[in-house]
């Protein structure tokens, strides 16, 4: 088995320990994306295109577009840029706390 094989191998199991011990929801989608295409390009390797291209539009597209409208759907990715957007407030705003 060749390295970059083995390499693949070894970042599936970190995106799969990244997505289980994340705390950030669109993190962990993200993660998911990511550990989709590379089992994608894994199933290139052991020559089975057919599962590789199942893998790619399900894994990495279908199933992560579901998960990015679940989020939106529950406000937690709003939610995240609201509170970017008062941190990013708080800082140009100086000692108001965030008060009106």
């Amino acid at each position: 088995m060749s390295i970059i094989v083995q390499l693949m191998l070894l970042f599936l199991i970190v995106c799969a320990i990244a997505v289980c011990v994340t705390k950030d929801l669109l993190t962990s989608v993200v993660i998911y994306m990511a550990y989709s295409m590379v089992m994608s390009v894994v199933w290139i390797i052991l020559e089975s295109p057919d599962l590789a291209i199942t893998e790619a539009a399900v894994g990495a597209g279908v199933t992560s577009l579901l998960f990015f409208l679940a989020l939106k759907k529950i406000h937690a990715i709003d939610a995240r840029n609201e509170v970017r957007r008062r941190h990013a407030e708080s800082k140009r705003g100086g000692d108001d706390n965030g008060e009106e």
